[in-house]
């Protein structure tokens, strides 16, 4: 029988949360069934020698009530709902907000602070399900998430989902990873170098919800088509730059969405570790860990400030049920919503 994971500790109500490791090679990962959140990816550097690469918190008191979706699946929509409401089929849904005016990642009570059903489990696969019922943060439906994560081959990490619901409701799923290719707790990222298939990106207003236009990177700090450090253009005195606190936009992916295609490539100069994004979301959220303060403290004992990571999290558009320019996010009765992610890690 596969191993049923460690226990991780309970909830604030008595309940078990697991934690389950998968291993392949060299990539060694860690999942809790709270948030079906990624609590430790362990990869090598040039030298061979391994750490964790992404950000997390030591206890499940922290996932609960602390953290700011660290590894976890966000739903059900990724991202900001302007207002706290969309329209669908003629009526009005109106949501918890959670982000000034704005509704961010489903709401207070989103898919990160849910105990999610552990379906299977191998020593390189974990199939994780949720059921967020009729109602649930506002939205309509019941909604049937699955995730699978898997290590197909050495270095390589897959994120499937897919979810069907009884009742037309939208929905845009990914996953929140904060990766620093030095190592947790190493602090910033700022000298990382990246690069992203996305030749626009979707600006925002003053609250980072977008504006409905497309804009092109060529000629701003968005430009990540040659790859560059994240540091080079952050300080930039570009509007955009200032709403956010640095990047935390929506990049418009080229190709075919659907499709599996590269997306973006992150590399540590210092440790060799490089990552490289594939999906077949439309968009790419780029998010510089801005609103780390200071006040997290990760399982290195070492407080987590802005800059100390870079998130890479494939989805749809933010707003678009409120933005008709924007690819549709409705998903109805005998629909089957499908997508994947691979982060691919290696160094040099």
């Amino acid at each position: 029988m596969p191993d049923a994971g460690e226990v991780f500790g309970r909830t604030a109500d008595g309940r078990i949360v697991r934690r389950h490791t998968l291993e392949r090679g060299s990539l060694r990962v860690q999942v809790i069934d709270l948030g079906a959140a990624i609590t430790a990816i362990e990869t090598p550097d040039r030298a061979g020698r391994r750490a964790n690469v992404v950000l997390g918190l030591d206890s499940v008191g922290g996932y609960e009530t602390l953290s700011p979706s660290f590894g976890a699946i966000v739903g059900r929509y990724a991202n900001r709902i302007a207002g706290g409401r969309f329209s669908l089929d003629g009526h009005t849904y109106r949501l918890p907000t959670n982000d000034g005016p704005n509704t961010l990642h489903g709401g207070p009570e989103n898919f990160v602070r849910r105990l999610w059903r552990v379906e299977a489990v191998g020593a390189d696969r974990l199939d994780l399900a949720y059921r967020s019922p009729d109602g649930e943060e506002g939205f309509p439906g019941n909604l049937d998430v699955h995730v699978a994560y898997s290590l197909p081959e050495d270095g390589v990490l897959r994120i499937d989902y897919a979810a069907w619901t009884d009742r037309p409701t939208v929905l845009n799923l990914t996953n929140h990873s904060y990766f620093n290719l030095a190592g947790e707790g190493s602090g910033s990222v700022l000298d990382h170098v990246v690069q992203l298939d996305a030749d626009a990106f979707t600006p925002t207003d003053a609250a980072q919800v977008p504006t409905g236009e497309i804009r092109p990177v060529a000629g701003t700090p968005f430009d990540f088509r040659a790859p560059h450090a994240l540091g080079v253009r952050i300080r930039t005195g570009d509007p955009q730059l200032a709403f956010a606190k640095g990047y935390d936009h929506n990049f418009v992916l080229r190709g075919e969405a659907g499709r599996l295609r590269p997306a973006a490539t992150c590399h540590d100069p210092a440790s060799g570790r490089r990552l490289a994004v594939a999906t077949t979301q439309p968009a790419l959220q780029l998010y510089t860990g801005n609103n780390l303060d200071g006040t997290l403290i990760g399982p290195s004992g070492r407080i987590y400030r802005s800059g100390d990571a870079v998130c890479f999290e494939t989805q749809g558009y933010p707003d678009a049920p409120n933005q008709p320019a924007f690819p549709a996010a409705v998903l109805r009765p005998g629909e089957r919503f499908t997508a994947r992610t691979e982060f691919r890690f290696s160094a040099a």
